[in-house]
């Protein structure tokens, strides 16, 4: 009994492992890639730690540079950055499973239990099925999505360059990425409601979690699970949120499509999406701060966002309110939420608070330019940690420390704080299931 719960801890650790490994080398690859002069426009390569970064920033799916990429990279340039926020985006795993499903051959159980963790399913059979569904689910989107934004930027760029900004910016914002290649994102496009629409909803499909829409295209058989009603009614609260404090921001002007478009735009884009059409250096302080908050509870879990996580935002609201209310247990939809699951959810929220303020306290020593305030650099540091990729305009000055330290905060958002920590542990849990120590109370508040 032991020696099979022993080889589970190291099967689970080794996952991790597994994950955090391929993660780098796909970065390593990435960073060589768009390094080579091939990359660039007219044989200008990049500086190393230049490549390294929008590498890890196009496969973390979070968006932020330090350069222009549409005047930096060529037409293969932008096509590595496309196939990492891909990658990135829907899962490692997605080529092996197309792989195999184009093969038709029968996927191994090592194989197996890494697509569940790499994909975060809690599925315990049926791995494969599921992971297809997903692909084909995110393919279609991403497909319609590129077809309407083609059809809006033909007519200004013409066919061909229409066609691949209509491709790159469905992938991008499903995948939550936030690239662009015009240069100042959105901001030209305040007065195309179709566009800033379709944008919006690509990122919320995106971020909405795959498991959720696998329920909701089966609700006619089965009820949603607890998972993806707490997801959906998070997601609709920080929308609704985002949209009340956004609605005094923008300018009123043309069409009330238009208004609404942009209000929407605005409330979604900082659940890890990395669009704006607004320059985040110069709104007013609690529009930063609404902005921030959106930015660190991010998507939902087992999606292509980053952040906190919506599920894991909402078990913690309960479990304030069940105490508040003097409950033992937390209830929610007329089911209880499992201790370990609350438990896992502080940790994970207590690493992020720790994350963010050494992040924040290294930079306040390290960035010393113009843009760089204790604002601003807490603005950089929540926007890479939740994979968003909005810049109140410090990336580009960034120290190479400083961009080390982004560096890093994107793969943590993106691969996860607890599979990193995993992949480093060696050691097992056994000896906690030997010893039990007495337990005694601690005063608190």
């Amino acid at each position: 009994m032991r020696t099979n719960k022993k080889k589970r801890i190291r099967k689970k650790i080794s996952t991790a492992r597994t994950i955090t490994m391929i993660f780098t080398c796909i970065i390593v690859i990435g960073t060589v890639l768009l390094k080579l002069p091939l990359s660039s426009k007219y044989g200008q390569n990049i500086s190393w730690i230049d490549s390294f970064f929008i590498a890890t920033s196009a496969t973390c799916v979070t968006g932020l540079s330090p350069l222009a990429i549409h005047n930096q990279f060529n037409a293969f340039g932008q096509i590595v950055i496309l196939f990492l926020i891909e990658i990135g985006g829907i899962g490692f795993m997605s080529i092996p499973v197309l792989f195999f499903s184009i093969r038709r051959k029968r996927i191994n159980f090592s194989t197996r239990i890494l697509l569940r963790d790499s994909m975060n399913l809690e599925t315990k059979s049926g791995e494969f099925k599921l992971a297809l569904s997903i692909l084909k689910i995110s393919f279609l989107i991403q497909f319609i999505g590129a077809t309407i934004l083609s059809s809006q930027f033909i007519p200004k760029y013409g066919i061909p360059q229409g066609i691949w900004f209509g491709i790159f910016h469905a992938i991008s914002a499903f995948c939550n990425a936030g690239f662009d290649l015009f240069g100042n994102s959105l901001i030209s496009f305040t007065e195309m409601p179709i566009v800033l629409l379709t944008i919006s909803l690509l990122i919320v499909f995106g971020g909405l979690g795959f498991i959720v829409w696998i329920d909701l295209l089966q609700i006619r058989r089965k009820r949603l699970s607890l998972q993806s009603k707490l997801a959906l009614a998070t997601t609709i609260m920080l929308i609704l949120i985002g949209c009340t404090f956004f609605s005094r921001t923008i300018e009123y002007q043309g069409s009330i499509i238009n208004n609404i478009s942009n209000i929407f735009f605005l409330a979604i884009t900082p659940r890890t999406a990395g669009f704006f059409t607004l320059n985040y250096g110069t709104i007013k302080q609690y529009e930063l701060m609404i902005t921030m908050v959106l930015m660190f509870i991010g998507g939902t879990s087992g999606s292509t966002a980053g952040g906190l996580k919506t599920t894991t935002f909402s078990i913690l609201m309960l479990k304030v309110f069940s105490v508040f209310k003097g409950k033992e247990r937390t209830d929610i939809f007329y089911r209880s939420i499992n201790e370990a699951t609350i438990s896992k959810a502080m940790t994970l929220f207590a690493l992020s608070l720790i994350i963010c303020t050494a992040s924040i306290f290294i930079l306040s020593i390290t960035e010393v330019s113009e843009q760089s305030n204790l604002i601003t650099i807490t603005f950089e540091v929540i926007s890479a940690l939740g994979t968003v990729g909005l810049s109140a305009g410090i990336t580009p000055t960034l120290t190479i420390v400083g961009k080390l330290v982004i560096i890093f905060l994107m793969f943590i958002g993106r691969v996860g704080s607890l599979t990193v920590i995993a992949s480093l542990n060696n050691k097992s849990n056994e000896q906690e299931a030997k010893i039990k120590y007495p337990e005694e109370i601690i005063m608190l508040g």
